[in-house]
């Protein structure tokens, strides 16, 4: 079963619905450019915090202005294409700006997740989060897993 692409509007529509039965949204987000293992035990972790998770992924233009006019390495068509065929993800959702602030004022998750390598005090989403109620949970980081680190061993065998 792969995950729902969702428009902004139609993902509030179908979080609104299953929060009022009771389910326990988990949302996410990030650029997720070249998949590794770090990505996936973070996202079945995430997962595992709740009923549904629900990834919101950086568009092309937003991973441009947060890793640098090279990224992303994969176009957001096909990075959602990828991830829409992990089983741990329930819905997934395009964004444009460089942090999903107005996305979560929309779809109101219960949980929020991060990866570890943020701090509460640098996240600009906390504040709208504990705003309409919600907690906020890290996940630990796969230390040494990540795209910039594997883009640089690929530099490397050259």
């Amino acid at each position: 079963m792969s995950a729902e692409i969702l428009t902004r509007d139609e993902l509030k529509e179908k979080a609104d619905k299953l929060k009022a039965e009771g389910v326990l949204l988990v949302f996410t987000n990030g650029c997720f450019d070249i998949l590794h293992v770090g990505h996936i035990r973070y996202l079945k972790k995430a997962a595992s915090l709740g009923d549904k998770l629900i990834l919101a992924v950086n568009s092309d233009s937003s991973v441009k202005k947060l890793k640098g006019s090279n990224r992303p390495y994969v176009p957001g068509a096909e990075r959602m294409e990828i991830l829409s065929a992990l089983d741990m993800i329930d819905f997934l959702v395009p964004f444009s700006e460089v942090d999903c602030r107005s996305l979560l004022e929309d779809v109101k998750p219960q949980i929020y997740v991060k990866g570890g390598d943020y701090r509460l005090e640098d996240l600009p989403e906390a504040e709208t989060v504990y705003e309409y109620g919600g907690k906020i949970v890290f996940i630990k980081e796969v230390k040494g897993r990540s795209t910039t680190e594997l883009v640089k061993k690929i530099r490397q065998t050259k």
